[in-house]
């Protein structure tokens, strides 16, 4: 983890802490990045509320919440998964957004339907809840590494655009 860090995260705490924004996360593939992200800043207590890695189906399903339907149905490495994880966090911990990810970071486990670099990222506030599906390349170390960066982006944009003062 020394050489990644993300480049806005220092911004986005600062902006956190001036909206008053609570952060929670439900991380899986990224186990824990965004987090570490987050919590590498001085000052970012304020912000984070709440983290999790829910790496598996019983966690996704007994705490965050997510549906068994959800799991059988779209499984684990789906937009609807993403969506009830971020919804689950925000619930459990009581913060203004919460950002999930969920998908297959190889070198297995990937299949025809859930390829590997396939990431589910899950962003859930109070005006609604949506999640974006990617397409990464590279190791299992890059795949992580670009999921946990386009989730901070996402958290940025969403505190910046959508959440009030």
């Amino acid at each position: 983890m020394d050489s990644f860090k993300f480049a806005e995260v220092e911004r986005l705490v600062e902006l956190c802490a001036e909206k008053k924004v609570k952060i929670a996360t439900a991380e899986s593939c990224t186990g824990g990045m965004i987090s570490e992200q987050i919590t590498s800043v001085s000052g970012s207590s304020a912000v984070i509320e709440f983290g999790l890695c829910s790496y598996s189906n019983r966690i996704k399903h007994e705490i965050l919440g997510v549906s068994k339907e959800t799991l059988e149905e779209f499984s684990e490495y789906s937009e609807q998964c993403a969506k009830e994880m971020a919804d689950g966090a925000r619930r459990i911990s009581g913060a203004d957004i919460a950002v999930s990810t969920t998908g297959v970071a190889g070198p297995t486990g990937g299949s025809l339907e859930h390829p590997v670099g396939e990431v589910f990222i899950g962003i859930s506030f109070e005006k609604g809840v949506f999640a974006k599906r990617f397409l990464f390349s590279g190791s299992r170390e890059d795949i992580r590494r670009q999921a946990a960066k386009e989730a901070l982006k996402m958290l940025m944009f969403s505190v910046c655009d959508n959440i009030p003062h």
